[in-house]
């Protein structure tokens, strides 16, 4: 393997829930660097093999460089929300698991130049798939309208100054295009009273959350995902969901608890499985991880 694997969270649990045995099929709709599938492969052996979903060409192709001997591996540059629609053709029209580990990646803040992070002087970009959508973060920021900008701040970033900065921006850009993600920065500072910078996270957190759903439409995607998926499982196959904010947590929530009501599935974490203090030291980003998982019901 060419590539270093990323630090997959909450990996103990994941295995755990899935028990993965050989000859199992598997579905992981974030492959990403493939740390949680490089696992998973390693228990269910050359017999079985493991479908590989991302929606960002550059993570597949690094996916490719650094699996180049596995054959049981199958990378595929497409929508999770569309897995309905070509993991048959794959051999994947009935699995014993799948997995979603929500969010953008380190890769996409070090690595993609894409404007992910508000720590970076990079073009106002945030998609995930630069071919299937020409809807950009800056595009947003300088088209669309103030009741709109504000909407999506609230209801996406949990901003409670989403109006604020959404009147800035639409002041601002009457003067000057904003181009960068430090141009959006410094609109966001000048937005939000300076008492209110002084927590623990970046006062452009909630912001740059909210445009980056908005871009790449995550939510409804999430929730296409989760139905779709759990329409592919075999009975008592199982699907894992670890998500990084509240409204995806929310939604997994929701899913699963209808999916329960209707008879579909059993719900396996009654509260969300979150990392322990050993994980978190070694790997801060799991700080915020929360699983949720649910098992298939025969019918």
């Amino acid at each position: 393997m060419s590539d270093k694997i990323h630090t997959p969270v909450l990996l103990k649990e994941v295995l755990e829930i899935f028990d993965p045995q050989p000859g199992q099929r598997y579905i992981d709709g974030t492959v990403n660097g493939g740390g949680h599938a490089k696992e998973i492969l390693d228990r269910i052996g050359e017999e079985g093999a493991l479908l590989g979903i991302d929606r960002d060409a550059g993570l597949i192709e690094r996916l490719k460089k650094t699996f180049e001997n596995q054959k049981n591996l199958i990378p595929v540059c497409r929508s999770y929300a569309d897995m309905d629609m070509f993991a048959a053709a794959y051999g994947f029209g009935s699995v014993n698991g799948i997995l979603f580990d929500l969010g953008y990646s380190s890769y996409h803040v070090d690595q993609s130049q894409r404007g992910f992070s508000f720590m970076r002087d990079e073009a106002l970009d945030m998609r995930y798939d630069t071919e299937a959508t020409m809807l950009t973060a800056e595009r947003i920021v300088n088209t669309w309208s103030e009741e709109e900008l504000a909407r999506i701040g609230k209801e996406y970033g949990e901003e409670r100054f989403a109006r604020s900065i959404a009147r800035t921006i639409v002041r601002d850009r009457k003067h000057r295009k904003i181009h960068s993600t430090f141009d959006l920065v410094r609109i966001i500072r000048s937005s939000i009273p300076s008492r209110a910078q002084e927590g623990k996270i970046h006062p452009a957190t909630r912001m740059f959350q909210a445009l980056r759903i908005a871009v790449n439409d995550e939510l409804a995607q999430v929730r296409m995902g989760l139905e779709k998926g759990i329409d592919l499982l075999v009975p008592e196959g199982k699907m894992i969901v670890i998500s990084f904010h509240s409204l995806e947590d929310a939604l997994a929530k929701q899913t699963f608890r209808t999916k329960e009501k209707e008879g579909a599935v059993h719900i396996i974490t009654k509260k969300p499985m979150t990392a322990g203090a050993a994980e978190i030291r070694s790997n801060p980003r799991a700080r915020s991880a929360k699983l949720r998982a649910v098992k298939k019901i025969i019918v």
